[in-house]
């Protein structure tokens, strides 16, 4: 940590270090020499910490000469916002309400510092009111670059919640179809032989066409084989694998796996065996078992790349490509669905109860998709990380008078009291340092009150917390 130098440079040597900043440039030589008196001069080795988090931030420091590094906690690790060089001024300034430092600051290379402890701050108003105007504008540059930095953070950290969350979601659809198309692979390469087999049976042209009739009736029907308990199902397979085996059929269980998830039952085989010769049931039950294998292939392949399609249609809904950027009237529920599909992962992987309560007469909302897909974002993705494995998260919409109201509850430990009136600051988060920005409820606010013209409350108790968030119609 940086340390009082007992070798103080000359006074004259200070004050033209203290030229070299534009802050104070043309400050007349008295405030300068007051700024002097009033300041401790320390050094700072490299590897030194100029401030780490949670050090009370009481002084404003000069930084004569040297470099250091900034690293602000993130996700357990430590992200480098970049150095800062000499001439600078960190730390504490006038009117500003920092309490404590929430970043490291390691110095690079030797650090030669004055810093000004808050107390003499309302005497240097009296000494150099410019001086304060300089320095207050000053702290709002770097305040507002701080916060872009931050909020482009959040978005990266809401984008990395959701990619995760996505490829999570595409990766089991991807596994699926890859499965079947390997099946299908097999399944097309032992066709042939078992196709032989038919034809040299010398089935006529009116058996085959009764067989296909029985084979497409049932494949036209929606298969209740998987809706039955399951002793039901076994009860099911044992009738039709004692029914192929009284008919002297080959690999009966095998052949009676397929069947049965298409609702083949014993009624359907007795027309089947009808129809055909004894000795060309067997070849004919097997090609009908390959036919239904490859369309339970076929069907899961559609189905996974219908998975993914609706995937991709949802990531174009959540961030609203192909539309204008202007307010657009939209139905509120859609960017909430796309939403809850993005986290869907999560919900999944807590095992979190969704309780949904839509209204279905809401009106047309005039809002910037995008964003208020950030606010259902924060606001989701904070109740899902303040739940315990298996909670609860309630959704509720309705309308009232002139406002379309969205109300997101969870069944978290809920909010302390004295923190309650700290929720909405900037910078402010109860999550462990480095796995919150404690910018996403502020730019959630920012998002429903300054640019949709609503506003957003919130109710805490144990075991309930909710956020209530007001849109206008019109």
């Amino acid at each position: 940590m940086s340390l009082p130098s007992t070798q103080r440079p000359p006074v004259d040597e200070l004050i033209t270090d203290l030229r070299q900043f534009q802050e104070f440039a043309k400050v007349p030589q008295e405030v300068l020499h007051w700024l002097l008196d009033k300041s401790e001069y320390l050094t700072c080795a490299v590897g030194d910490e100029l401030f780490y988090p949670g050090m009370p931030t009481n002084h404003m420091q000069i930084i004569l000469s040297g470099t250091y590094r900034t690293l602000f906690p993130q996700g357990g690790e430590l992200k480098d916002m970049g150095l800062t060089e000499a001439p600078a001024i960190t730390g504490l300034l006038p009117f500003s309400r920092m309490k404590e430092a929430r970043a490291y600051g390691k110095a690079v290379e030797p650090l030669r510092v004055l810093r000004l402890h808050r107390d003499y701050f309302i005497e240097m108003v009296n000494v150099s009111y410019d001086l304060v105007q300089t320095l207050v504008g000053n702290m709002s540059d770097r305040v507002r670059n701080f916060t872009q930095l931050r909020l482009q953070d959040e978005k990266l950290m809401s984008l990395g919640k959701l990619s995760a969350g996505l490829a999570h979601e595409l990766n089991n659809p991807a596994a699926a179809i890859v499965r079947s198309v390997e099946s299908l692979y097999q399944q097309i390469h032992h066709t042939p032989d078992d196709f032989k087999a038919v034809i040299s049976m010398k089935i006529t042209p009116e058996e085959t066409d009764r067989v296909n009739a029985i084979l497409f009736a049932q494949l036209a029907k929606e298969p209740t084989y998987a809706d039955l308990g399951l002793m039901a199902q076994e009860a099911h397979k044992d009738e039709v694998i004692g029914w192929l085996e009284d008919h002297d059929i080959p690999d009966a269980e095998e052949i009676a796996d397929v069947l049965v998830e298409f609702d083949f039952e014993e009624h359907q085989l007795d027309d089947i065996a009808k129809i055909l010769d004894p000795a060309a049931l067997g070849p004919v039950l097997k090609w009908i078992r390959d036919v239904l294998n490859m369309e339970k292939m076929v069907a899961e392949i559609k189905d996974a790349a219908d998975r993914i399609a609706g995937l991709i249609a949802s990531v174009k809904a959540y961030s609203h490509m192909d539309q204008a950027k202007d307010r657009q009237p939209m139905n509120i529920h859609d960017g909430i669905k796309s939403t809850l599909i993005m986290l869907k992962h999560k919900l999944k992987q807590k095992r979190i109860k969704l309780d949904k309560e839509f209204a279905t007469d809401l009106p047309l909302v005039p809002i910037y998709p995008g964003e208020m897909n950030q606010v259902w974002t924060n606001l989701i993705d904070n109740a899902i990380d303040a739940m315990p494995p298996q909670g609860t998260l309630r959704i509720k919409t309705w309308q009232r008078h002139d406002y379309v109201n969205v109300q997101i509850t969870d069944s978290g430990e809920g909010i302390p009291e004295e923190l309650m009136n700290k929720i909405f600051d900037p910078f402010f988060t109860t999550k462990p340092v480095g796995q919150g920005t404690g910018l996403g409820l502020e730019v959630t606010r920012r998002i429903v009150v300054e640019r949709h013209k609503g506003s957003i409350d919130v109710e805490s108790e144990p075991g309930k917390t909710a956020f209530t968030v007001y849109l206008p119609v019109s």
